[in-house]
């Protein structure tokens, strides 16, 4: 019996869009759905209680990081990673291949997996798809992922072609591996930016079998059109009866475009990153509060926005915070930019099950287009 199940509720009329429910050992979660990523056991400058405030249902986590510091071996001695880190919600584990990917010459592959070199210290260390199964079971994830290769961007056809094949191998070693009822566990759709591979390696993957199913390798360079070529090439292979997840895409635009494409399931830093660098959401466009044309203003972030941020505090504060480096700016842009993601997202549940999400769509590009400019 599955450790996950999904139900199709809605589809609407003018697009590929779903609204769906996702059940797993740690609860339901509504989709579509932008998960917040907790790298390191932790959605930076926010607490647990916090997310629940601003709408998350489920947040990711990294494998990679989390072996290193402070080892999975020591998460599964704290009881596992819901109550290390005080979440009782769900929470998907990547596979670490993208993380390995990123570290360019300080890793080798082969067939049996990845050596690479620790980021942190420099020491050696060894990743295979069982390793990786092996840590996400420690850790006690709701939905692990497999272990895949991450193809640069750009890369030749041959390649691509090869690397697909092998995150095929890897992905049926993974299946092999788990052995934990309780968690789900993903495969991997790659192919790089060649929409005949991306379907062949989704063929593939669905053949092995899994709970649910992702795109990986995207958003590592390549033009936002191609990116979004990529996710109409698999919307129609991959299963209508179980989740699609696109992993690591994060600018509204491209969760609006996933969610067009038929996807379900979204993650990325890009929110949390850009609070902390001073970048702030808005429905009208992304702004820099670091801006001198906040020094006086005492608007709320966004008009539209109902957060606690844009309730209590103005521009010119947000601004001063910034521009002193307190570490309320990050606190508080991070909580006004996940609400504005988890927020979108509700909007666009509710559009579905409405089937007006083709109209919603028109409507968001049309208050983007009035968007005010964006200062250094």
């Amino acid at each position: 019996m599955s450790a996950l199940t999904f139900e199709l509720i809605a589809k609407d009329p003018g697009s590929q869009a779903r609204l769906g429910s996702l059940t797993t050992t740690h609860g339901k979660i509504e989709t579509p759905i932008f998960m917040p990523v907790g790298t390191q056991a932790t959605v930076k400058a926010m607490t647990p209680e916090e997310l629940v405030e601003v709408g998350s249902q489920i947040i990711l986590a990294n494998t990679y990081h989390l072996y290193l510091r402070p080892g999975h071996d020591l998460v599964a001695r704290m009881g596992g990673l819901h109550r290390f880190m005080h979440w009782d919600r769900p929470i998907l584990t990547d596979s670490g291949g993208f993380q390995v990917f990123s570290l360019g010459e300080l890793r080798k592959i082969s067939e049996e997996g990845v050596q690479f070199r620790s980021h942190i210290d420099g020491s050696k260390h060894f990743i295979s798809p069982e390793v990786s199964v092996a840590i996400q079971e420690a850790l006690g994830s709701d939905i692990a992922m497999c272990f895949d290769e991450c193809p640069p961007y750009p890369a030749e056809y041959d390649y691509v072609k090869k690397s697909l094949e092998l995150t095929t191998r890897w992905a049926r070693r993974c299946k092999e591996a788990h052995r934990r009822p309780d968690q789900a566990l993903f495969g991997i759709v790659q192919g790089g930016m060649h929409p005949e591979l991306r379907r062949e390696s989704a063929r593939q993957i669905i053949d092995i079998g899994f709970d649910g199913y992702a795109l990986g390798g995207l958003s590592v360079g390549e033009e936002r059109e191609i990116m979004y070529d990529m996710m109409q090439a698999c919307s129609d292979i991959l299963p209508e009866n179980g989740p699609r997840y696109i992993m690591g895409i994060g600018a509204p635009e491209d969760l609006i475009e996933g969610v067009n494409a038929g996807f379900d399931m979204f993650d990325c830093v890009m929110p949390t990153r850009n609070a902390r660098n001073g970048a702030l959401f808005t429905s009208t466009g992304r702004i820099n509060i670091k801006a001198a044309i906040y020094a006086e203003d005492e608007g709320a972030i966004d008009a539209a926005c109902d957060c606690y941020v844009c309730r209590n505090y103005s521009r010119a504060y947000l601004r001063h915070l910034y521009r002193s480096q307190e570490i309320l700016a990050s606190r508080l842009n991070t909580w006004h930019n996940l609400h504005f993601y988890l927020n979108l997202m509700g909007e666009v549940r509710r559009a579905i099950a409405q089937g007006r999400f083709a109209q919603f769509r028109k409507e968001f590009y049309a208050k983007r287009a009035m968007a005010e400019p964006v200062f250094g």
